[in-house]
Formats: structure tokens, sequence, C-alpha cells
């Protein structure tokens, strides 16, 4: 049988938008080194209630590694310690006997504290809304050799549009700058043949949607791509600013 752990959290609580937040200290004994960090919360959340104290506040829904919702920043890390995976597929077997660990929410002016731990991130769905489609008629789903496209092509599409839009690398830039996510957005669309009669006005009015809402710019300090759960390249940033380029001087 795996030894149990105890562990020493720091959790930020903060009771809603205009409220003061700060860290308070939990002591949570019989761990399970086979639980998953939300499981591990979900546990501390029960003992909480039998206590009659407020549970603590975190998103989750697939907890499969796909929704996105997980948004935690662990022990200073945007999804914790475990590179290419969200904060729901994390055990805590990565973690210490003994252990202190620090949980807190993504911070970013443009992703305002809800409550405790969940943020407001309806500003990537505003990006999303300012162009991240294909709004022309594409036509019916055609025979799969129908239009050619390179695999190398095909492959870097598909890799943009494993994005699940948690917001990692917002949370992890010193800029705050959402251009990993945005730029994904933008290259799952600008690299296949159904994305390029819009190509350069989407970057355009993306790239704007992401300025208004407050996010910094990129100054490729690439910790984007260290702590995104599904390892997208920061070159996709490049390709985002180039069709901008374009968009501007066409």
């Amino acid at each position: 049988m795996a030894t149990k752990l105890s562990l020493n959290l720091q959790i930020w609580r903060q009771a809603g938008p205009d409220k003061p937040g700060k860290m308070v200290d939990y002591k949570l004994n019989d761990v399970s080194p086979d639980m998953s960090f939300l499981e591990m919360l979900d546990v501390l959340n029960d003992d909480l209630l039998q206590k009659g104290e407020e549970p603590v506040e975190f998103d989750n829904d697939c907890r499969e590694g796909i929704c996105g919702m997980c948004s935690l920043v662990i022990n200073g890390v945007a999804h914790g310690p475990q590179k290419g995976t969200a904060t729901c597929q994390l055990h805590m077997r990565k973690f210490k006997d003994g252990e202190t660990v620090t949980i807190e929410p993504f911070r970013a002016k443009a992703f305002p504290v809800v409550k405790d731990l969940v943020v407001d991130r309806g500003a990537f769905d505003r990006i999303i809304a300012a162009g991240g489609y294909i709004s022309i008629n594409a036509g019916g789903a055609p025979d799969a050799n129908a239009i050619p496209i390179p695999k190398e092509y095909a492959d870097e599409a598909m890799d943009a549009a494993a994005c699940i839009g948690c917001g990692a690398c917002v949370a992890a830039c010193p800029n705050a700058s959402a251009s990993l996510f945005v730029s994904a957005k933008i290259s799952q669309l600008a690299l296949l043949p159904q994305g390029q009669p819009e190509r350069y006005r989407r970057a355009t009015s993306m790239v704007a949607q992401m300025d208004a809402e407050g996010f910094g710019d990129c100054s490729n300090h690439a910790e984007c791509e260290a702590v995104c759960p599904k390892e997208i390249s920061i070159a996709h940033i490049a390709r985002m600013k180039r069709d901008y380029l374009r968009s501007v001087f066409k």
C-alpha cells in the first residue's frame, strides 16, 4: 500500500471580486498519492464542510485534461510541476510528505478573480468571437483526398488546435500576454485552405481584441510554452505576427 501524505496547504481565499484576499493555511492528512490534485481539493472541501466552514471554490469540469477549466497556480507554476499536464491530471505522488503547497488563481488583469481560485476568462471567449471562426460557406464535407493538404501543414494545424484555452500561458507570462492562445487559434485556421479567405482579417481582429482586453504583449520569454499542458510551440506566435503585419500593410 502506498504511504499516505500529510500536506501543508496555503490557499488563496477571496470572498468576491471586490473583496480583499489572503493566503490561508490548511493541514491535510492521509492524502493518497494516487489522488489527482483536484480530488485532494475535494477531500479538503469535505473536511471544511464537516467543520461548518466555507469550501474552497475552484474551476473544474471534465477532469481529463480537455476542457481547460482547472486553472491553478501550484507552487508558483501554472498547472503545477509536471510538464505537459493540466492540473486535473497532476497526481499527488508528485509531492513529498510534509511539503508545503501553495495554491493560487491565475493572476492577470484580464482574468479578474471571481471567488477564491476561480477567475473570469471571458476575455478568451470575446477574442474567439472577434474572428476565431470561418464565416464563409465552405460547402459540405469533401472526400478526404479532395483538397490536398501537405502533411506538415495538417500536423501543425492539429497541434495548434490542441489548445484547450486554459490560460496558463497568460498566468506564466511576465507580461500576462495571451499571444500563445491567440496565435494557436489563428494558426489552426491559417494553415488550412478553408481559413485562407479571412486569414489576414482574422489576425487583425483577434489581435485588436486581445489588446482591448488588457493582455500584455509577447516579449519572447517562452514561459507560455513551458507551462502549456498541450506543449504548443511559440512558433505560432511568429505566424500570428507575420499575418498581422501583412494585414496592416495590405
